[in-house]
């Protein structure tokens, strides 16, 4: 998986956990939540038939109110049921009903979506909330991690994402046993055994290439060595296995077998390491974040002022956002037909940034107000820069969302912000705060 696919990869996640979490804090009024879930290869005709066999029951609630919004919610769920001509391949979800917003009003929701990897659970649920624990544990599992499992009668190759496991291929060796048969001498047996054993080693790390890496890059998260002997050591410490796929070793196991009974114990094995992954890395990129700003490089940025210059400038490398950044852009126009971009929080009442100094009347709105996290999801690429999720469950992660606001950048080169200007009302409310990043 190359860097932008990761990042892809990393910006869809993020989109489905942010609706995900919107579905699961929605409460209906009455029990008008539908959640239907369809595993893939099951069939939208089977699904319409139960539907109508719902709505005839639905028609037998006493309460005219719920009965009425309840059948609704049905007749939505078919409407969207009509716009597949078959389950995608990854399953299909879909969410309808009417739930109560925050003032007490009631808001019709209604959303249909292929899941980004395949979902097992088939379910169907009328309900006061949404039922998304399906979807949340695909988000748990989402990374797929490698396994080389080698011992001196073979090796298997395979993967595993979530709880499904693949035997990506597996091969026998008949390697030399440690004693020679008579007549042979000790010297010569050894050195043939030596060769075998290198030949082995040889066709484990060319397989390993061919099995983990695509395009030139690695496609699994993590590499777990696992075998009964010294094979799995012989094999990491080796020249001829690729830096690329060293690198990513997360664990090396000992098992009592090889082949598919090595796989399964080398998981359960592994199970504390691969858990353990993606908290390393976000720790590892915000400590390299911290390390530039403690020596002082200037090739770092932080807050939302200088993180756009650097943007701009096309001097950011790494774009490091909090995935739990509220901040909103908006963009305006004053009275001088200018364009202004100005930021807020979901709550904030203070309406003075939004006027026109020249007029002291509300700027107009030229496009609907985005999040700003959304807005760098859409246009990152623009910038050429990566961009990177954090969260605020490490300490690194925490530091950086109370004490730089959840926002910044490592840079190409050094960046003197000082001496670029400042934007027209650069205000510290541009700026990531305790206040702004409570968590």
């Amino acid at each position: 998986m190359s860097s932008n696919d990761e990042t892809d990869h990393a910006i869809e996640v993020w989109r489905y956990r942010k609706l995900l979490n919107m579905l699961a804090a929605s409460r209906g009024a009455g029990t008008s939540c539908i959640t239907l879930i369809l595993p893939p290869r099951s069939q939208i005709s089977q699904a319409s038939s139960m539907l109508t066999t719902e709505y005839g029951t639905a028609s037998n609630i006493k309460s005219r109110v719920n009965r009425l919004s309840v059948l609704s919610a049905i007749t939505s769920t078919q409407q969207k049921l009509k716009l597949y001509s078959r389950v995608p391949d990854n399953g299909l979800c879909v969410f309808v009903g009417t739930v109560l917003n925050e003032e007490g009003k009631e808001k019709k929701l209604s959303f249909a979506l292929e899941p980004f990897k395949p979902i097992n659970t088939s379910l169907y649920m009328c309900d006061s909330r949404f039922h998304v624990e399906a979807l949340e544990e695909l988000l748990e599992n989402d990374s797929k991690w490698g396994f080389i499992i080698m011992d001196g009668n073979g090796s298997l190759f395979g993967t595993l994402s979530g709880n499904a496991r693949e035997v990506l291929h597996k091969f026998s060796v008949d390697l030399p046993k440690k004693h020679g048969r008579g007549g042979q001498s000790a010297l010569r047996f050894s050195r043939l055994r030596d060769e075998a054993r290198r030949n082995y080693v040889r066709k484990v790390a060319e397989l390993a290439v061919q099995h983990f890496i695509t395009a030139d890059k690695v496609n699994v998260a993590g590499l777990v060595l696992a075998g009964s002997a010294e094979l799995k050591t012989d094999l990491s410490g080796s020249d001829l296995f690729d830096g690329r796929l060293l690198a990513k070793v997360v664990k090396i196991v000992d098992v009592s077998y090889g082949g598919e009974n090595g796989f399964n114990q080398a998981i359960e094995l592994a199970a504390d390491a691969l858990a353990n992954v993606k908290f390393i890395q976000e720790k590892k990129l915000i400590q390299k974040y911290f390390d530039e700003i403690a020596l002082d490089t200037g090739k770092y940025c932080f807050g939302i002022v200088d993180t756009l210059k650097a943007l701009d400038m096309g001097a950011v490398e790494t774009l490091i956002v909090w995935e739990g950044l509220e901040t909103i852009r908006h963009t305006l126009r004053n009275a001088a037909g200018d364009e202004v971009i100005v930021f807020s929080q979901p709550d904030e009442k203070d309406r003075e940034k939004f006027m026109d100094k020249a007029t002291g009347l509300e700027m107009e709105a030229t496009a609907e107000a985005k999040p700003l996290l959304e807005w760098f999801a859409e246009k990152y690429k623009d910038f050429g820069a990566t961009l990177e999720f954090c969260t605020n469950k490490s300490q690194e992660g925490s530091q950086f969302v109370r004490g730089f606001g959840g926002i910044g950048g490592l840079l190409r080169y050094k960046v003197a912000f000082e001496d670029l200007g400042d934007l027209e009302d650069e205000d510290d409310e541009f700026y990531g705060s305790d206040e702004d990043s409570d968590i």
